[in-house]
């Protein structure tokens, strides 16, 4: 059996996972039920969240993927009049409640997930391009959740006109399965709620410090601050550091962590640690230094916290499918002409684990990379991702010249 049929009856991930059959019996169905009624809205979501799993981009790609496998999912969908049209998948989802496939979909997810162990999910707003008949702004701008060590979108709500990210935010997080999770959330999310949130679904969190919060940064700096005019004495810290060449730039990275900090505002939930992160890039002679602050429910280790605050930038930068959502909300040249239409395309194609990453193909303007045949495969070819670069031996953190960043000068974790 294929690991895309596997998945879709009951993931590998975790054998306990509800069937994905049965995940969306309870999502409103948009359409008036008359004769004409053809299809099993079950039918037609599992069809289409199964097609984009497998890399479909397109209405049309989502229907070709129905046909190839319909005898699979005869196994375990009613299917009475056979795989739907390319234009009911479109006309379905256009009127679709995005928050009601989001939410289901983004638990069943979640709980797949938990099989791997801590999950870091990275929150942060998105804009879908080609929507330019849905927002006022000519985009739909939406707040995701990305399990970045699974590679999967968990969820994601919309920003109506006129609201911003910190708004909804909060919304999202209730939805979600947090249980086990580490959220990492930028500066702009970076608020009492989101916390409380967190802490109450038994989650954890790692903020962003910035300006924003003066009197939280006030204090995490002064925790630090603190800790280098005693040269780390009696406080409990951890480090690390590394060092990375590549692009005609040379990073070196000292990651410092110091566990039960005093002084951090009551307001803010089961904190645990802070963080403070240091970057030396030089870039044709000329080296520059930044720090950045991070505020924890969780005690995690200097390198463990390192990784997950590089993988939050998975959902901050471009990302794999990107082209898949913006292709999706843009066949034709037309775009949607109601909210709710692109809003619904998105949540079909981003709750979904991410393919290896390729660009757009040019063989056709609508179906883009070639499809799988009738024989089996998944839809369109997924190239293997480049291997990261290797990071050089870390050396022990010291104290730089035109830095202000603070390292004990003997010792190490404690």
């Amino acid at each position: 059996m294929e690991l895309m049929e596997e998945f879709a009856m009951t993931t590998p991930l975790a054998p306990k996972t509800t069937p994905l059959a049965t995940v969306f019996t309870d999502v409103p169905d948009p359409r008036q039920q008359t004769k004409n009624t053809k299809h099993q809205l079950t039918d037609i979501l599992v069809i289409a969240t199964c097609a984009v799993l497998a890399g479909a981009q397109t209405w049309e790609a989502i229907a070709l993927y129905g046909r190839t496998k319909e005898t699979f999912f005869r196994t375990f969908l009613a299917l009475p009049n056979g795989i739907p049209s390319h234009d009911t998948f479109y006309n379905v989802f256009r009127a679709l409640d995005p928050d009601a496939f989001a939410t289901r979909f983004g638990a069943w997810m979640a709980a797949a997930c938990r099989a791997t162990g801590l999950i870091p999910i990275a929150i942060d707003g998105k804009s879908v391009r080609g929507t330019k008949k849905a927002t006022a702004t000519g985009c739909l701008h939406t707040v995701s959740a990305w399990a970045t060590a699974n590679r999967v979108t968990l969820g994601q709500v919309s920003v109506p006109d006129g609201s911003n990210e910190i708004a909804v935010m909060p919304e999202l997080l209730r939805v979600l399965e947090l249980k086990g999770a580490l959220v990492t959330i930028d500066a702009a999310g970076c608020q009492v709620e989101n916390a409380r949130i967190i802490r109450d679904r038994e989650g954890d969190y790692l903020l962003t410090v910035k300006g924003n919060q003066p009197t939280l940064l006030a204090a995490v700096e002064d925790v630090f601050a603190s800790a280098c005019a005693t040269d780390f004495a009696g406080v409990k810290y951890d480090q690390h550091a590394t060092s990375e060449k590549g692009h005609g730039r040379h990073d070196e990275r000292y990651v410092t962590v110091i566990y039960d900090p005093k002084g951090i505002p009551d307001v803010w939930q089961g904190v645990k640690a802070v963080v403070q992160v240091n970057r030396e890039r030089t870039v044709d002679g000329k080296t520059t230094h930044t720090t950045h602050y991070y505020l924890s429910s969780y005690a995690g280790a200097a390198a463990m916290m390192a990784g997950v605050i590089r993988g939050h930038w998975g959902i901050e930068n471009p990302q794999p499918d990107d082209w898949r959502s913006n292709n999706l909300c843009e066949v034709g040249g037309t775009g949607y002409d109601r909210t709710r239409g692109p809003s619904g395309a998105g949540r079909v194609v981003r709750p979904a684990p991410r393919p290896r990453r390729h660009p757009m193909s040019d063989n056709d303007p609508v179906l883009g990379p070639p499809v799988a045949s009738p024989s089996g495969g998944d839809l369109g070819a997924t190239p293997a991702r480049a291997p990261a670069a290797t990071p050089a031996t870390p050396r022990r953190p010291t104290r730089p010249a035109n830095s202000d960043r603070c390292a004990p000068t003997t010792g190490g974790a404690s």
